[in-house]
């Protein structure tokens, strides 16, 4: 673990950033582009590894090579939405102003080490000379650290509401997800008759959406809410973080302009499995999001006859009881919606990749130590070859 920790460490430090200044996302309002030495962007991708070593984020699962580029190092200095690329537009004079500081302290507390330092065995009994008070020193660290704090407050506060404040086009996508323990829940809404917004379709763990362009960008649009306790959803090239708390309504938006899967996880710690509260949003181009919509919204057809006792077992289990397959007396809703289950890139939101293999060890025993042990979903206590038969049924939903 530590080896792959290292090796995560030295990729983000040497990743280049892209970011053309010349060809930013137009937005009804873009913070100019604030320049930036090539040493500073690698110290503070330096700092951004050490934080995330700790934290132990970002673990990832492979997926199949036919899935959009995968992008697991997820690089705040390398953004590819609109909201990620206004944050990074402010970390970085954020970053020059607390290295400077740094600077100035270290180099301040070096010297009056050195300065003031034991030359002899006299030294030990000679008190140094006391000041009482100095009008000088004090209005210095006073006035110049208020100075900086709302320099620093008027950085953020301008990003913070160019964000917040963006305009919601009519054709922007829009979603809500729902955070559990320890899944997300993705309704994609529609208008009715009636101009209201209703859910078009469910999944679960992953998000789909379609890519834009820098000059042209397409907006999707998040309502975040939470079932239980705090989450948080964080995928940081595309956005920045955002809280879903019970009884309320948070909201999001992204503007991605490059294909590709995008890593993140729950930011919130949530709950015994927090760190396998993983989140894919998928960036396709628009004909591939709309033929995935699509299959969303198809029922699934009748289960064929080999896996008639399949389906009759998974909703004689408590199956039924807790997740929802359309077209049937399945309608749980503890559980992920497992209408199109198959199409899914992991199992137990990013816990282990979807493969026949690992969709039977899940459904013998997730609480297996590895698959996702404190999950919800019980062990059932299951005969393999009932666990067989409802595996080979759960394979038809796609």
């Amino acid at each position: 673990m530590r080896i792959k920790g290292l090796v995560f460490f030295a990729r983000i430090c040497y990743l280049p950033c892209t970011v053309n200044a010349a060809a930013a996302p137009t937005h009804d309002s873009v913070v100019k582009r604030a320049g930036a030495a090539g040493g500073w962007k690698f110290a503070a991708r330096i700092i951004v590894a050490i934080s995330l070593l700790a934290s132990g984020a970002f673990a990832q699962t492979t997926i199949p090579e036919t899935d959009p580029p995968l992008r697991p190092i997820q690089n705040m200095f390398e953004p590819l939405s609109t909201p990620a690329l206004k944050i990074h537009e402010t970390s970085i004079p954020v970053l020059l102003i607390c290295a400077a500081i740094f600077c100035v302290v270290t180099t301040l507390l070096v010297f009056i080490v050195w300065k003031f330092r034991q030359r002899n065995e006299e030294d030990r009994h000679v008190e140094p000379p006391q000041v009482y008070g100095s009008s000088h020193i004090e209005l210095a660290w006073t006035v110049i650290p208020i100075i900086i704090t709302v320099v620093l407050i008027l950085i953020t506060a301008r990003t913070i509401g160019e964000i917040q404040n963006a305009k919601i086009p009519d054709d922007a996508l829009r979603i809500r997800v729902i955070g559990h323990q320890w899944w997300w829940e993705v309704h994609y809404l529609k208008q009715n008759e009636n101009g209201e917004w209703v859910t078009d379709f469910i999944a679960a763990n992953e998000i789909h959406v379609p890519v834009g362009t820098r000059e042209e960008p397409k907006m999707t649009h998040m309502i975040l809410e939470s079932s239980d306790v705090i989450h948080s959803f964080w995928v940081p090239q595309l956005a920045g973080k955002t809280d879903l708390v019970p009884n309320r309504k948070n909201e999001l938006w992204i503007e991605p302009w490059a294909t590709g899967t995008y890593l993140g996880n729950c930011a919130e710690y949530c709950g015994t499995q927090h760190a396998k509260m993983k989140i894919r949003v998928i960036v396709e181009e628009q004909d591939v999001y709309e033929a995935w919509a699509q299959n969303q919204r198809t029922p699934p057809p009748p289960p064929p006859a080999n896996v008639a006792l399949g389906h009759k077992l998974f909703m004689d289990y408590a199956c039924a009881n807790c997740h929802t397959v359309d077209g049937t007396i399945a309608d749980g809703v503890f559980g992920p919606d497992l209408t199109k289950l198959m199409t899914r890139r992991t199992l137990g939101s990013g816990a282990v990749d979807n493969t026949p293999e690992n969709l039977f060890k899940w459904v013998r025993d997730p609480q297996a130590a590895d698959m996702k042990p404190g999950c919800l979903m019980p062990d059932m206590k299951m005969l393999d070859s009932e666990v067989r038969e409802i595996v080979a049924y759960l394979e038809t939903l796609k």
